[in-house]
């Protein structure tokens, strides 16, 4: 079977997203994983990894010409959160304490382009349709816990 990424390029970003993830974070293996755009000033594609124990985010910003990170993860738990809200239908408004501010959606099929060479890029879709419910179901206990109406675990 090949797996070049002419062949195969959702298999391909897939990978690469992880990369970017995976290089950032060294216990990587207990987070679940989406993509992320960003909306409303934090543009921009993101892998967001998310846990529920101990209940945390993890924002890393990827550069979408060449699907690598584009500035180091963030990291957004119980001791750095000062917002969390949803916007609308799988939006999401995160702040932290030192005043950053992240907006994103999670779509149930992104689709990211992974670029071949110079002149070539294919559009490559990612089916995360129950990862992004997954994590709308995270992000609701998430901000129980911060707003108090559940135990931070």
């Amino acid at each position: 079977m090949d797996t070049s990424p002419a062949d195969n390029p959702t298999e391909q970003v897939k990978a690469r997203l992880h990369r970017v993830f995976d290089s950032q974070i060294p216990n990587f293996a207990s987070y679940n994983l989406v993509a992320g755009t960003g909306i409303a000033g934090s543009g921009g594609l993101k892998v967001i990894g998310y846990r529920q124990q101990p209940a945390e985010l993890v924002l890393a910003p990827v550069n979408s010409s060449n699907l690598t990170a584009s500035e180091d993860a963030i990291t957004i738990n119980n001791t750095n959160v000062n917002q969390l809200a949803l916007l609308n239908d799988g939006e999401y408004e995160v702040a932290t304490s030192t005043g950053r501010v992240f907006r994103f959606s999670i779509p149930s099929h992104p689709s990211i382009d992974l670029q071949l060479d110079d002149a070539v890029s294919v559009a490559a879709v990612i089916d995360q349709e129950v990862d992004a419910k997954d994590f709308a179901d995270f992000m609701d206990h998430f901000m129980n816990t911060i707003e108090g109406t559940e135990n931070f675990v």
